[in-house]
């Protein structure tokens, strides 16, 4: 945009107008979900997004809003959640100190800053100029999630409580990875999600593999996006599989289903991480948001 900026200021901070130049900024994001309602900013709530609004809106004075690959639930934590961020170019200049060490990435000193705007249980790892056609939802290619159970008789040490789940009862890996396996693949995953009016519930659910480790039991589970829920739902039948409450085959079963099945219940929040996004290379990356946009069916 070459327009003059349309700019107006209320307690010191300047806000958008639509003729305002604006630079897309990808950020790498981490936290500890424990003590957050969710990613998505909730009035009167204590968000992952509403943190980091607040605090990239204190540094550049001006509001902005934080778009995430993936909007968590509450309790749920992140190692390698990815979002976007518009600021106004005439805003940008706020990131920078007043004599910048050489050699030094471009906007290290913005991420040192957040450092200590932010709490402890929120971290913006890294900070870059976004290439063109990127967006941090639309543009990805697959989510990547771990779910970890603790099947200790006594729970979960105390280093890992807030980030796995106790599940003092055995369950049979094997049968669980054969029931994941008869899953993998573009479907309709009604029967794991909750209900969102308009949204459809087709996904390419690419991967979903149990692991054990002395008492630690973990699902890797990837696709090209997830509906509301899905992770947990997925594991919560599983673990019914897990416990020979059902048979593997029951949860291709459930794949007929056109509503969020109510024969087994979703995983509690704490075990689940979202671990890595995956995105094209540059030059895909605006075709790839046209793809994503499309209203799935399966034919």
């Amino acid at each position: 945009m070459t327009n003059e900026p349309a700019i107006d200021t209320d307690g010191g901070l300047v806000h958008l107008s639509s003729s305002r130049a604006l630079t897309r900024l990808r950020l790498d994001v981490s936290y500890d979900g424990t003590d957050f309602a969710g990613w998505a900013p909730q009035t009167g709530q204590r968000t992952v997004a509403g943190l980091i609004d607040e605090a990239l809106t204190t540094v550049f004075r001006t509001p902005v809003t934080v778009r995430a690959a993936g909007r968590t639930d509450a309790g749920v934590h992140a190692t390698g959640q990815v979002a976007h961020v518009d600021v106004p170019d005439d805003a940008l200049p706020h990131a920078y100190p007043r004599s910048a060490r050489p050699d030094e990435p471009e906007f290290l000193p913005l991420v040192r800053r957040l450092g200590r705007f932010l709490p402890a249980d929120v971290r913006i790892r890294d900070i870059i100029r976004a290439p063109t056609g990127f967006d941090a939802r639309f543009s990805a290619l697959r989510r990547h999630y771990t779910y970890r159970l603790g099947t200790a008789p006594y729970g979960v040490e105390p280093q890992s409580a807030r980030f796995v789940t106790p599940w003092p009862r055995p369950l049979d890996v094997e049968a669980m990875n054969d029931a994941g396996s008869q899953l993998v693949g573009l479907r309709d995953f009604a029967a794991f999600c909750r209900h969102r009016e308009g949204a459809t519930t087709i996904r390419d659910l690419q991967r979903l593999e149990w692991t054990r480790d002395g008492d630690l039991v973990t699902a890797y589970v990837s696709a090209d996006a997830f509906c509301w829920s899905m992770v947990r739902s997925l594991v919560g039948a599983l673990i019914a599989v897990g416990e020979h409450r059902r048979e593997p085959e029951w949860c291709a079963g459930l794949l007929s289903a056109t509503r969020r099945s109510s024969e087994f219940a979703a995983a509690p929040p704490q075990g689940l991480t979202l671990v890595g996004v995956d995105y094209p290379p540059d030059d895909e990356l605006a075709a790839r948001t046209l793809v994503t946009r499309d209203l799935r069916v399966i034919d």
